[in-house]
């Protein structure tokens, strides 16, 4: 049975702050339990919590690429969506999907897209994930 779940973070990269809300709650300083829909209700819930570790850590690097770029974002929105299937018996991170969506003053559509590939690339998470297929959208708002 495929296992997924989505977590946004969403914030000001000026300030550097944000939040990251998932599909049963949002993450605030470390208070925040997972509850499982697939264990008999107890245990962690995986796919959500590298939902939430990857749209934070994507968005950190495209932070870091930008600022190498010359640029400062007024606010960006990465969503992570994990899909996880059982391989041999251990569930496993087959696809992820992350949308980021930014204004970023005096940039074009084009070098935005550009930028966040190169901060998929980067992500510390999106290389420990390597073996999942990892897809991006990058969306410059107006």
């Amino acid at each position: 049975m495929d296992r997924s779940a989505s977590a946004v973070w969403h914030g000001d990269l000026k300030s550097g702050k944000g939040v990251i809300s998932t599909q049963t709650g949002t993450l605030k300083e470390a208070q925040y339990s997972f509850k499982s829909r697939f264990e008999e209700g107890v245990g962690t819930n995986p796919e959500e919590l590298i939902a939430a570790a990857h749209a934070g850590c994507f968005t950190m690097a495209f932070s870091n690429e930008l600022a190498s770029a010359g640029h400062v974002a007024d606010s960006v929105s990465t969503t992570a969506v994990v899909t996880m299937v059982p391989v041999d018996g251990k569930p496993t991170v087959t696809e992820i999907h992350l949308t980021c969506e930014g204004k970023v003053p005096g940039i074009d559509a084009a070098k935005f897209a550009e930028i966040a590939n190169g901060a998929k690339q980067g992500c510390p998470i999106s290389r420990l994930l390597a073996a999942a297929k990892i897809t991006l959208d990058a969306k410059l708002s107006s």
